[in-house]
């Protein structure tokens, strides 16, 4: 492990204005996002809906890296480039998701535990190969009546911490996601409270492990009500509520804060990050930064549609919103930026 190395890839990839592009989604998620629009679910495709991503000219000026799938990191361009040769190339750091999936955690109804651990060490070896400099894992906990169990919220800590640990021991940054889901009823209150109560045994588990933490970065859920509660609270409370959250549970050390989108709409995702960003950035020791995956892929896929044709527009609108979250990071972000129009 070089700690050196270790923290200069964490401080790119939260320096100046910048943010992370989560593009990791798995073969299963792609083919669902492409038959909602009707898009062939075939590997080419996958592949072409990739490359029109990667090859977005412009794109190092709002993303400093851009997160892969295992089938991605083995793609190439059209001119057999391999993705993450041509993410450097433009300026981008190449990342990779490094966990199997959420599964149902045995003797835990309605909780998940997230897998992958077995042979980790020696994958991760291969991506250094391939050209990733920093990795990801998603803990999945869920609110529900009678959870998340303490049971469950260690367990996922424990995985997140190892992962983590073989992370800089092969050299990447690791990223570290602990998601507490928006679905369900809760108040914004409730998730405050599950919230907080991970991120400390997160915490715990990385101090445990001997963690380095300048040398990674964590992407957490925005402390938000659940979709379906009745109380929808208002973007600056959301701002207070999680920087609060945050204050409390999160070790000043730490490269920096990414946060997840976690299937907000993407305006208001945005709205959210600029408020913090405008109101309390200067009052927190980490850079406030994204790590978004449908808030700034969905409408370049829209456009898209599986049609080469719309590449351009599609690679307009991403650039958009990549725009906006930059935007977002700086507190500079408005409403009014959604109106420009993508020809």
């Amino acid at each position: 492990m070089n700690s050196d190395t270790l923290m200069n890839t964490a401080q790119t990839l939260v320096a100046g204005d910048k943010g992370i592009l989560a593009m990791d989604e798995s073969n299963s998620t792609c083919n669902r996002r492409f038959a909602a629009w009707g898009i062939p679910q075939t590997e080419e495709r996958r592949r072409a809906y990739r490359e029109l991503l990667v090859s977005t000219p412009g794109l190092d000026q709002s993303i400093s890296g851009a997160i892969l799938y295992d089938e991605t990191i083995r793609q190439q361009l059209k001119d057999g480039t391999p993705f993450a040769q041509a993410l450097t190339k433009a300026g981008i750091i190449p990342g990779i998701k490094v966990d199997t999936g959420a599964k149902n955690m045995a003797g835990f109804p309605g909780e998940k535990i997230t897998e992958g651990l077995d042979g980790l060490r020696e994958r991760l070896a291969e991506y250094v190969q391939m050209g990733a400099r920093f990795a990801k894992w998603r803990g999945v906990i869920v609110i529900g009546d009678g959870i998340p169990s303490r049971s469950a919220i260690q367990a996922n800590a424990h995985a997140l911490a190892r992962y983590a640990a073989l992370c800089q021991e092969a050299g990447l940054v690791p990223i570290v996601e602990p998601e507490v889901l928006m679905d369900g009823e809760h108040t914004m209150q409730r998730c405050g409270e599950v919230t907080e109560e991970v991120l400390r045994t997160v915490f715990h588990q990385l101090y445990v492990q001997r963690m380095m933490l300048e040398g990674m970065l964590l992407k957490p859920n925005m402390v938000l009500p659940g979709l379906a509660c009745p109380q929808q609270d208002t973007v600056d409370e959301v701002c207070e509520a999680t920087i609060q959250c945050f204050r409390r549970a999160v070790p000043a050390a730490i490269g920096g804060i990414t946060f997840l989108s976690g299937g907000q709409p993407a305006e208001l995702a945005s709205a959210r990050l600029n408020a913090m960003n405008v109101r309390l950035a200067s009052q927190t020791p980490w850079p406030l930064a994204f790590s978004f995956a449908r808030a700034i892929q969905q409408p370049a896929l829209e456009i898209w549609s599986g049609q080469d044709a719309n590449g351009s527009a599609a690679q307009k609108a991403l650039l958009h919103r990549a725009h906006c979250n930059r935007m977002a990071r700086r507190g500079e972000y408005n409403a009014q930026m959604e109106s420009v129009e993508v020809s």
